[in-house]
């Protein structure tokens, strides 16, 4: 393993985390320990007074109160720090994942599915947090069975050897048994990855899985039925491990209990030492059993920080020079955009020959308005991606008023362009440029009644009443957004697939050249054929290269 994902492993992960909250986990550790240490010294009492005459009067009631104030505020003082750092290291782990997917690489986000992301960000994280809120009682709970321990070795070494040796063979059941339920808890977990891709299967697919029996009965039966069947099955099975586990640890007590007894009835025993050890055993079944039922969370944790720190060592190399902090600024395009021997290269399985896009030479002029063309798998995002300055070129550069786009001005760059991705994601919140939320309403309205959506959307404090729409519809609100950001370059993919005839028509005829007579550069991905003569470009695709690159004459599009 290299070194990498040592860094961004559980270990490297979880001390990164911790490592700003140091004092308040010390002063949970020190209260935490204080509090278990007046428990026992509590214990120490108690069985003194048992084992004297004239019972808990003067000094030893006075130290009794101190003692119980002490296990009191020590207590309170772990559980709140303890509180404070889980509820700010779940805020951390948050925002950090937060914001190496916002700075992680286009292609990096690709590769890794959404129904593999979304779990981490949720169920991890709250694991996390679970196992916080049990962490201060484990704590005192660890140091009162340590107090315990010595205080056992201090009445009697020879029963505490004893005593060492059964708890030693209970310890290493219990181990064994936590190793054996976080196997199970693992397991769980990638089968929980494969439910949430089953589920948004069923969710995205509804209208086909409706259409079609067979495929809905496998659906829920072969998929669904299946993977939560098996998740119960992994996750019963491992949480019983540990009950037995527990219920284990719990009947050893009673029989150490009974060897004690035993032991005395064969050997002379001072009163103190028995009632101490009888007394002891019988508290310390109470944090032993905190103890063992924070087992689960701290496996279930311990797995949750394995996923965190995978997909933190996924995202590991964030996007270079990605202002996520810079203020907004206005994008300015004098001539226009192109390609210089651009070539990009998909990453395939093994023994699959790649995807490679290239070499592409490109110029696209302000005031143009440019169809892209082509067989499905001919390029034709890729191509836009990398003229959006989603994908690196791997060769060649970018160009942008004939300067080459650097990796450091890639981000500004990007702020020429408004998109409309055919697999877009319409945000309710608008940002206009030099538009405020109190002008917002008024610039809003004639867009939305020219796309006949303003019975439906309106716009208040800045966002959309609604994105709750069809396909055609949230296509056209998401043409208002870029109406109203105002861009230099206009990208469209397949923008009008959805749209009725009306609404393709006059997509093609009216608002496309509305907006190239306002000065804006229009990428448009299309297989409108019968619209192609309204373009002053058509770029035709085919194997990740430009086959053909038309441009539109007076009489009409050159051959």
């Amino acid at each position: 393993m290299t070194s990498t994902n040592d860094a961004s492993g559980p270990r490297g992960e979880i001390g990164r985390l911790l490592k700003p909250f140091l004092p308040w986990i010390v002063l949970s550790a020190i209260t935490g320990v204080g509090a278990g240490a007046a428990t026992v010294a509590l214990l120490r009492t108690i069985n003194q007074v048992l084992n004297q005459d004239g019972g808990m009067a003067g000094g030893l009631l006075l130290t009794f109160i101190a003692l119980c104030g002490v296990a009191l505020f020590g207590r309170m003082a772990s559980d709140v720090s303890t509180n404070f750092v889980g509820q700010r290291l779940v805020a951390q782990v948050r925002k950090s994942l937060a914001q190496k997917i916002l700075s992680a690489p286009i292609d990096a986000l690709e590769r890794y599915r959404t129904h593999r992301l979304m779990p981490v960000l949720s169920q991890d994280v709250d694991m996390i947090s679970d196992a916080a809120f049990v962490l201060s009682s484990t704590l005192i709970a660890v140091a009162v069975a340590f107090g315990c321990l010595a205080y056992l070795a201090f009445l009697s070494l020879p029963l505490f050897c004893l005593l060492v040796v059964a708890l030693v063979i209970g310890a290493t059941i219990q181990t064994m048994a936590q190793t054996r339920a976080e196997t199970g808890f693992w397991k769980a977990r990638e089968h929980e990855d494969q439910l949430h891709k089953a589920y948004r299967a069923i969710s995205e697919g509804a209208k086909e899985l409706r259409m079609h029996r067979d495929r809905r009965t496998r659906m829920f039966g072969g998929q669904v039925e299946r993977i939560v069947d098996d998740i119960r099955r992994v996750n019963g099975r491992a949480i019983n491990t540990y009950v037995m586990a527990t219920a284990f640890g719990s009947a050893l007590f009673f029989l150490l209990i009974a060897l004690i007894l035993g032991w005395a009835a064969f050997r002379s025993t001072e009163p103190v030492v028995l009632s101490g050890f009888v007394l002891v055993l019988l508290f310390l079944k109470g944090p032993i059993d905190v103890i063992a039922g924070a087992l689960p969370n701290v496996g279930r944790a311990k797995i949750a920080f394995q996923r965190i720190g995978d997909l933190s060592a996924r995202f590991a190399t964030p996007e270079p020079h990605l202002h996520l902090e810079r203020p907004p600024s206005i994008a300015t395009l004098s001539r226009g955009i192109g390609m210089r021997g651009v070539r990009y290269a998909f990453e395939t399985a093994e023994g699959s020959e790649p995807f490679v896009l290239g070499p592409i030479d490109l110029q696209l002029q302000r005031g143009e308005m440019v169809f892209v063309v082509g067989d499905n798998g001919s390029g034709k995002t890729t191509l836009i991606k990398l003229l959006l300055g989603l994908y690196a070129p791997q060769e060649g550069e970018v160009l942008r008023d004939d300067a080459i786009v650097t990796p450091e001005a890639r981000d500004d760059y990007r702020q020429l362009f408004t998109t409309v991705f055919s697999d877009f994601y319409l945000f309710e919140d608008l940002v206009a440029s030099d538009k405020g939320e109190g002008t917002l309403p008024q610039a809003a309205l004639p867009y939305l009644q020219r796309l006949e959506i303003a019975h439906k959307v309106s716009v208040k404090d800045g966002s959309f009443s609604t994105v709750d729409l069809s396909t055609g519809q949230r296509k056209r609100l998401a043409l208002v957004h870029a109406y109203l950001e105002g861009r230099p370059v206009l990208v469209f993919d397949e923008w009008a697939a959805d749209q009725d005839p009306t609404f393709r028509h006059l997509f093609y005829t009216e608002l496309l050249p509305e907006l190239r007579a306002k000065g804006h550069l229009l990428v448009v991905i299309s297989h409108d054929d019968r619209y192609f003569h309204l373009a002053d470009r058509v770029i035709t695709m085919k194997a990740g290269r430009i086959a053909e690159d038309r441009a539109r004459t007076p009489q009409g599009l050159a051959a």
